[in-house]
């Protein structure tokens, strides 16, 4: 899973590059996270879970607060999780989630930045079924094998580890996600360079030069959409 490795890496720095857009979309996953449940992470799991990943991307302790006080204040802002699938130039894959206010005016802006690059709209599950949901989970301080070995004497199951330069990287099914983290902060590690749960490709696709630029301009004009959360895809990023 190395090369998978490499996409995660290249899309975080992509959205470390666009703070202020990343904050904002955050605060929304925030709010809607906390108005749905506990507005504290101790007792809402998926909000512990979104404050877990805004760590890594250094969002703003005062973003945060707003998003959740904006959340306890009943604030009557209602949003749809909505997953838009498709294909990209060469018969890429892409799945988009996003989070909205307005269904129709988002699907209009999924399908134009697709139709405007090379792509097009699928239905639900032309896509999808290409894809694993995992859970992710990088850092430093420990190699490959001391991973393992900690993982196993804490009983907690990872479907691979794999070590790149200083970074180790875990791979777990979803519901592993805090146990994973649990087991290693027992063992002083507390800083991670990436904690999603994401969607990994079954199998990646190369392009050629001019389908590469197309496929990260019809990205870039996904990621950039107001609405849209995450996009997932099954381009091979090169090392």
């Amino acid at each position: 899973m190395g090369r998978k490795w490499n996409n995660i890496k290249e899309k975080k720095a992509s959205k470390d590059a666009n703070t202020s857009r990343i904050y904002s979309k955050f605060a929304r996953e925030i709010f809607v996270v906390a108005k749905q449940g506990e507005p504290d992470p101790e007792l809402n799991q998926a909000l512990k879970f979104v404050l877990e990943r805004a760590k890594t991307y250094n969002v703003p302790k005062n973003i945060i607060e707003r998003a959740i006080e904006k959340a306890k204040g009943g604030s009557e802002e209602n949003y749809d999780e909505l997953r838009y699938e498709g294909f990209g130039p060469n018969g890429s894959m892409v799945i988009v989630d996003a989070l909205t206010n307005n269904v129709n005016r988002t699907a209009s802006e999924v399908r134009a930045a697709f139709g405007k690059n090379g792509g097009n709209m699928g239905v639900s599950g032309s896509v999808a079924y290409m894809f694993d949901r995992v859970a992710v989970i990088g850092f430093e301080g420990k190699t490959a094998e001391e991973v393992l070995e900690l993982l196993m004497e804490a009983d907690v199951d990872a479907r691979d580890i794999v070590q790149e330069d200083e970074t180790v990287i875990v791979y777990a099914e979803p519901d592993q996600f805090h146990a994973v983290q649990e087991a290693l902060k027992t063992e002083g590690i507390t800083d991670f360079t990436v904690a999603e749960l994401t969607m990994l490709a079954q199998n990646e696709i190369p392009l050629p030069e001019d389908a590469q630029a197309q496929f990260e301009k019809l990205i870039d004009a996904l990621e950039d959409l107001e609405d849209v959360q995450q996009v997932y895809h099954n381009v091979e990023i090169g090392e």
